[in-house]
């Protein structure tokens, strides 16, 4: 099965008041992420990573991966230089990119951390799933609502855990619909 989380920023202490997470620290933030993740994912599964992994952190971006169920893939994001630069970290992902293109049953996708406006075969019912912007509601969120076909995977607004394409699109949904 395929899974789809941006955002995470494990690790880091900023985070958890820009987006008004409901954690009393990193280490309660790192501790439920990685919960949530293992109970959700299985070693078969596929988790796309659309950016943002771990920022910030006392622990290494491996420390997290080794604790983290199913096969990695890194779609990379702004702040992930410190997990790119990781030796070690980069032995648990099964692929990275600055853009990855999957299919997911019948459905096209387009995976970046950035929003685009128009990707790749976004035309003709491919969808693209993005990252980068948090639950932020103004600007280029606005812009992005536009689009039905147009997924923010933000762990915030997916309750903190790796979500397949049809939570992913039912999340979005609701969220439009509150904001």
């Amino acid at each position: 099965m395929n899974f789809y989380i941006s955002d995470l920023h494990f690790g880091h202490k900023n985070v958890i008041r820009f987006d008004n997470r409901p954690f009393y620290d990193t280490e309660e933030m790192d501790n439920v992420l990685i919960t949530l993740w293992n109970e959700r994912v299985s070693d078969d599964d596929n988790v796309y990573i659309l950016g943002d992994f771990a920022y910030k952190s006392d622990k290494t971006s491996d420390w997290y991966l080794e604790r983290l169920k199913g096969h990695k893939y890194l779609i990379i994001g702004n702040h992930d230089k410190a997990t790119l630069d990781n030796e070690k970290a980069m032995k648990y992902f099964e692929g990275v990119d600055k853009m990855m293109h999957v299919t997911d049953g019948d459905k096209e996708i387009c995976l970046c951390h950035y929003p685009i406006a128009d990707w790749y075969k976004g035309r003709h019912g491919s969808w693209h799933i993005y990252g980068h912007i948090h639950n932020n509601t103004t600007g280029v969120y606005q812009y992005m609502k536009q689009f039905d076909r147009a997924l923010n995977t933000g762990c915030m607004i997916n309750n903190y855990v790796p979500v397949t394409l049809g939570e992913l699109i039912i999340n979005n949904q609701i969220f439009k619909e509150i904001h």
